[in-house]
């Protein structure tokens, strides 16, 4: 690079992504959206726009969960920890941040099975415990959701700023346009659509660069020869609080923290809507498997992407085809997520920091879909439904999702600009959140699961553990650096210790308030969560004998008692998953290597890589291929009808209980196998 800024491309390259590439994403979906409602009946009611009527298979689900976990900071951040302290960084980064996808699908799977007809989680808080707990678990998930939110806008205009020189309060103002012009239209499907689009595209580059780095570049091509060349760079930059200085050893004091870190700040996304929303929108039968090999796929990205690129850096900063040669990068460049796009042009150029922008711009607007979406659906039901008015019929909660959309993105277009300006980092907005929410997880689990587990419990075990994780988290700043500021708030030792402790006081907390006041709630209540009325809005869509509100609801009831045996046998897998990965990802493989100081030899660290190309194929393959093959049908079908004119499209509407694809099958398919609770609505 020209500079040691790392401005590599003119501003025109950089406003030319965010709005060639974002108005191309939102044409696309916008396009995808109307073919379905033409060809399929696809109905924006509000049960479609916010829960795509519980019908999205494995695939889609696990490309939702990547794509909504990838953050520009996903990508950044870990190249950074790389660098900063070895491979362990990596490792650690990838399993401290999956574990909870894992964990979560319990949780979601849990919610489906008994609120089969919710809208969002906090709906059924708000069904077990009433109005003042319903407000603060809004409240918890709204500071996720800005923070998060907020965060990705900062990331990526940075980033932007960086290398192409863009104005970074333009970026954060233009990065949401597309997004919301396409989640206005087409709702939580458009949203799964572009999820998969842009994980599609994240996984083909990442690949390029682990081909490039490890088998055809001429400075490294090799497994062997970036293990020379990380050797050489730690004898010129030993690493401290690592075995011997290593970069190729798990023996990493900072290392283990930030994995520690990361773990209890990943907590804070079960907090997150948008996971939640997009587990109702999936289909009951498959949802278990789509967040688990989400999860799965999930890791590969940090994991493969900083061991490449981020090892990279290390090992080629000493050579001439580093950026910033002869000189070390420093401190605020690599605090500001440079290391990624550097180690990107040293291997391929200025084609490298193209790359590095697209899978950028990837994440931050498939997250920010996610999150938009997810908190439309939460204003729409858990505000405006359930204090302004509960009577509400599906076309003015259409309106008012519609509105949040737009207001939720100039909300957070106002914050990004102002916490910029102010200072605040990506990386301690994402792991200072998880301080203050937490302690909501808990809370979480124990609603699902625990039927004593009382509303005084939830309010004042959150609100108390809050201010405790706080408290340990300012005194803990103070006792190690003297006083208070940004700087010294964003310490590994100290962040480690509030988002530790606001994992682990509620585990203390809320079962003696439980057992102080106890509740015994009856789990058949949430089964009385009815759907939207939409009779008015789909008539008035051309739309005629349409599904009452109750016959809608029962139908999903219906279909949730016949595969209630099916589910019961997910909900012990997904357990054995969790705790499957749980031991390994965090203790069976990354401990015995830290506890026995192991410093990698070449003929290990070329295995460690073999492996890596595995998991990230496997991966690829999963988040590129599964959602092709389930919805073939409905592919072939559209392309029957839209290309070809060939086929009939369906008569009305038809609801989807089940997957898109397999309520497709109904005119080939035998009558003893057609789908058991679809019904046909005639078009007027």
């Amino acid at each position: 690079m020209s500079e040691v800024t790392g401005r590599v491309f003119s501003q025109s390259v950089g406003y030319g992504i965010i709005v060639g590439v974002g108005f191309a994403f939102a044409v696309l979906m916008v396009g995808i959206t109307k073919l379905l409602t033409k060809y399929f009946n696809e109905n924006q009611d509000s049960e479609m726009l916010l829960t795509a009527k519980r019908s999205i298979k494995t695939g889609l689900v696990a490309s939702a969960v990547v794509s909504s976990w990838t953050i520009g900071s996903t990508l950044l951040l870990s190249c950074t920890a790389s660098y900063s302290w070895g491979l362990s960084g990596a490792w650690w980064y990838g399993g401290g941040a999956c574990v909870q996808i894992i964990i979560f699908s319990t949780l979601a799977l849990e919610m489906k099975k008994k609120a089969p007809n919710c809208h969002t989680y906090q709906e059924i808080v708000s069904t077990r415990y009433g109005a003042p707990t319903h407000i603060v678990a809004v409240i918890y998930s709204l500071i996720q959701m800005v923070c998060y939110t907020t965060n990705l806008l900062i990331n990526g205009s940075s980033i932007f700023a960086a290398i192409t020189g863009v104005n970074r309060d333009a970026a954060i103002v233009l990065f949401p346009i597309g997004v919301i012009i396409y989640t206005l239209l087409g709702g939580i499907k458009a949203t799964f659509l572009t999820d998969w689009t842009h994980t599609v595209i994240i996984y083909s580059l990442l690949l390029t660069f682990m081909f490039n780095c490890y088998a055809t570049n001429s400075d490294i091509g090799s497994p062997d020869k970036l293990y020379d060349l990380l050797v050489e760079a730690a004898n010129i930059r030993p690493i401290a609080g690592n075995e011997g200085g290593s970069l190729v050893t798990f023996a990493s004091v900072q290392g283990g923290l930030f994995g520690l870190v990361l773990l209890g700040a990943g907590f804070a996304a079960a907090c997150d809507s948008q996971l939640f929303q997009k587990a109702i929108a999936a289909d009951h039968k498959t949802l278990t498997w789509g967040y688990i090999l989400g999860g799965i796929a999930w890791f590969s990205l940090p994991f493969c992407l900083s061991t490449t690129l981020g090892l990279a850096a290390a090992g080629l900063e000493n050579r001439s085809v580093f950026p910033t040669y002869p000189d070390p990068m420093t401190a605020e460049q690599v605090g500001a997520g440079l290391v990624m796009p550097f180690a990107a042009e040293a291997l391929m150029g200025k084609s490298g920091v193209a790359m590095v922008l697209i899978m950028v711009f990837m994440a931050v607007t498939a997250a920010f879909s996610s999150e938009t979406i997810a908190i439309s659906a939460m204003v729409t039901h858990d505000l405006y439904k359930r204090y302004v008015d509960p009577n509400a019929t599906g076309k003015k909660l259409v309106w008012v999702a519609d509105i949040t959309v737009i207001a939720f993105g100039v909300v957070c277009v106002a914050l990004g600009i102002g916490l910029a300006h102010a200072g605040f980092e990506v990386s301690f907005i994402t792991t200072a959140s998880g301080i203050i929410v937490n302690v909501n997880v808990l809370a979480i689990i124990f609603t699902l699961f625990w039927k004593k587990f009382s509303a005084a419990a939830y309010i004042f075990g959150t609100i108390l553990s809050t201010l405790i994780a706080f408290a340990v988290w300012f005194g803990y700043t103070v006792s190690q650096s003297g006083y208070i500021s940004l700087a010294t708030l964003s310490t590994n030792e100290a962040l480690a210790a509030g988002n530790t402790v606001a994992v682990g006081v509620p585990i203390l907390l809320m079962p003696i308030i439980t057992w102080l006041k106890p509740a015994n709630f009856d789990w058949d209540v949430w089964l009385e969560i009815k759907q939207d009325d939409n009779t008015d809005f789909d008539k008035a869509h051309g739309l005629t004998n349409v599904l009452s509100r109750d016959e809608a609801t029962k139908l999903v009831l219906d279909e949730r008692i016949k595969y209630d045996k099916e589910l019961r046998k997910q909900s012990k897998i997904g357990f054995g998953f969790t705790v499957l990965f749980v031991l390994f990802f965090l203790i069976l493989f990354p401990i015995p290597l830290y506890a026995t100081n192991y410093i990698f030899t070449k003929t290990f660290f070329r295995g460690y890589i073999v492996v890596m190309f595995i998991w990230g194929f496997i991966a690829a393959g999963i988040i590129i291929l599964l959602p092709m093959y389930e919805g073939k049908d409905a592919m072939i079908r559209l392309f029957n009808l839209a290309i070809l004119k060939k086929g009939e499209k369906p008569a009305g509407d038809i609801y989807f209980v089940r997957s898109l694809d397999a309520v497709l099958k109904e005119d080939s398919a035998d009558s003893t196998n057609k789908e058991p609770h679809k019904v046909t609505v005639e078009k007027a």
